[in-house]
């Protein structure tokens, strides 16, 4: 499995209401300074990762985004990799979930 999805692939996905973790690892600025998130997505601090993955469901895949699908989206994999999870990161982040015309929700 690739360490990353692209945005169409991460659609076709939630269309097909396929069981997933969507994780928002924005920098609080980031993620303060934007009015939305991808739809059934949750924000959780990057820098917390050792606290909030002992509560990731282990039954399903974990995709995660950050702003660009860099530096954040790519140590924070390395570490859930590390406690033995699977999952993938959304190629461009946010930027490219944007730029490929993903939907949007109103941040909770």
């Amino acid at each position: 499995m690739s360490r990353s999805i692209t945005a169409p692939e991460l659609r076709k996905l939630l269309d097909a209401k396929t069981p997933l973790t969507l994780l928002d690892l924005r920098r609080r600025a980031d993620f303060d300074a934007d009015t939305g998130m991808i739809p059934v997505a949750r924000w959780l601090d990057h820098e917390k990762i050792e606290e909030w993955s002992k509560t990731l469901p282990r039954d399903r895949e974990i995709v995660l985004y950050c702003a660009h699908g860099k530096t954040i989206s790519n140590t924070a994999l390395d570490k859930l990799y590390a406690l033995g999870f699977k999952g993938r990161f959304i190629e461009g982040g946010m930027a490219g979930w944007k730029d490929a015309g993903g939907a949007l929700a109103a941040k909770s």
